[in-house]
């Protein structure tokens, strides 16, 4: 395991050809509320806003140099790992395919295209990333390229534990806790591969959406398992199934030590740390900090790290963002009203709204001429406990109504 610290340094000092160390720094902010000193390891500050980028210099560092005459690598992505190889093959003026399935938003192409410049080619395929991956294989054999996993490599996994190797030099000492988030487990497999051959007894919490808890999954199972369906809201972490390779380091963690992190929760720590810190994170760049909750404290006095893993939002999300984090809070909830069909009655039913209570969506349901009508109803108030009273009003002058806040299904269709 030495052998792995060492490769591990020498790929983090490689990388300062590259990019300078992403920045470790305390946040205030954090520490001040959980009585703990919190540093964030930016990692949404690097060339391409994410850690992507050192799993795909390290791996294809090592292909060079096994082959210097290669000139093509080809990656299936739809989003950091297709920036983070596009910009390391223009570093290394080689050609780069990169297969994205066709329903990618064309933001993430763009800045794709930005950043590998005439270094590569973007094929758009699939409309499944399942499918996009299948085409990026078959094009690799037929080309004869090297194919560049996300997570699924032991150089990709080496890349990725220069974090670790950073916070180390960075902090001057092990912090008492590492907080990582997990999707595919290449970062958390190549930094607890580092930490296990330092030596280092940092306590270390793994965190996964709970839309896509992959890892612990596996845990359960003894072996890597396919989700049978993944919440893609975070899309840099909602991995159906975690890779082999990674799952070989983390088949030994205690299950009690991976966490899961609710979507719409982590849609409140995205506004927070934006509108309170300036800081703007994706969904999964969010996941570590979003965990500090789960541990409350047990963080106290303990000095914390958590990984930042990266900051690419797409800003046309924020209104969805907004009205994710809004809903868990229990800040805007959506019912369905039967409304008699009489004069006065919506007149009556405004009339129990209280000061703080905001319409924000109304849609009559009413397909026929009967004596009651469904009206769909989005209302948002300034404090959680206002529907209660409010549903306390309705039912006192016999609205019927049903709250389908938290019906997955009939949201899907509805709202």
């Amino acid at each position: 395991m030495t052998d792995f610290a060492d490769k591990a340094r020498a790929a983090a000092e490689a990388m300062r050809a590259l990019f300078p160390a992403t920045p470790l720094l305390r946040n205030a902010f954090l520490s001040e509320r959980y009585g703990a000193d919190i540093w964030l390891k930016r990692e949404d500050l690097s060339p391409v806003r994410s850690y992507k980028i050192r799993g795909a210099f390290n791996a294809m560092t090592k292909r060079l140099a096994e082959d210097p005459e290669r000139t093509l690598f080809v990656c299936a992505s739809a989003g950091n790992h297709a920036q983070g190889v596009a910009f390391v093959c223009r570093h290394f003026g080689v050609r780069g395919s990169i297969f994205m399935p066709v329903t990618t938003p064309r933001q993430k192409i763009d800045k794709t295209r930005a950043f590998g410049g005439d270094a590569i080619d973007i094929h758009l395929v699939g409309d499944y990333f399942d499918d996009t991956l299948a085409a990026a294989q078959d094009y690799c054999k037929a080309s004869g390229g090297a194919f560049l996993s996300p997570f699924d490599d032991p150089d990709v996994m080496e890349g990725q534990a220069s974090v670790a190797v950073e916070m180390m030099e960075q902090l001057g000492y092990a912090p008492d806790r590492l907080i990582l988030p997990v999707g595919g487990g290449g970062l958390s497999s190549g930094i607890l591969s580092y930490l296990k051959a330092e030596g280092v007894g940092t306590r270390v919490k793994l965190v996964e959406p709970l839309g896509g808890a992959s890892l612990a999954a596996a845990l359960k199972a003894g072996h890597p398992v396919t989700l049978p369906t993944v919440d893609n809201f975070v899309d840099g972490a909602a991995v159906a199934r975690i890779g082999a390779a990674p799952f070989e380091v983390l088949a030994s963690t205690d299950p009690g030590d991976v966490l899961a992190a609710p979507e719409n929760r982590i849609c409140v720590t995205i506004s927070e740390m934006l509108n309170v810190e300036g800081i703007v994170l994706e969904p999964a760049g969010a996941l570590a900090i979003d965990a500090l909750q789960d541990l409350g404290a047990a963080l106290r006095g303990q000095t914390v790290v958590c990984v930042t893993s990266g900051g690419n939002f797409d800003f046309e999300r924020l209104p969805e963002v907004k009205e994710r984090a809004m809903r868990f809070q229990g800040l805007k909830k959506y019912f369905i009203l039967r409304l008699p069909q009489r004069p006065g009655a919506l007149k009556d039913f405004l009339g129990l709204l209280g000061p703080g209570d905001d319409i924000a969506r109304f849609e009559y349901l009413k397909k026929s001429a009967r004596n009651f009508g469904s009206v769909l109803i989005g209302i948002e108030a300034r404090e959680a406990g206002d529907f209660d009273a409010l549903f306390t009003r309705m039912e006192q002058r016999g609205f019927a109504y049903r709250d389908i806040t938290d019906d997955e299904v009939l949201a899907q269709f509805l709202i």
